[in-house]
């Protein structure tokens, strides 16, 4: 069974939100200790905004692209009957 573009699109959307909060407070605590004493909240949640709309866009790529590879091979699979 296919997953649908907006199946796809809201795995990729909640699995990144999980991911950006992890980073938010992971940055907070490990960005210090790399010179980034000048942060403000606003400024890390910036940076990480721009990294998720990549990372969104780039777990739904993969995952589309996964999808169809997987279709491909189940039709081959069946003896080349695609629905």
């Amino acid at each position: 069974m296919n997953q649908t573009k907006l199946g796809s699109f809201i795995e990729a959307c909640i699995n990144v939100l999980i991911g950006f909060t992890i980073n938010f407070c992971a940055n907070l605590l490990i960005l210090p200790y790399f010179g980034f004493h000048e942060l403000t909240l606003s400024t890390n949640f910036k940076i990480g905004l721009a990294f998720t709309v990549v990372s969104v866009t780039r777990s739904y790529v993969i995952r589309r692209w996964f999808n169809a590879r997987l279709h491909q091979a189940a039709i081959k699979l069946s003896g080349g009957r695609g629905s």
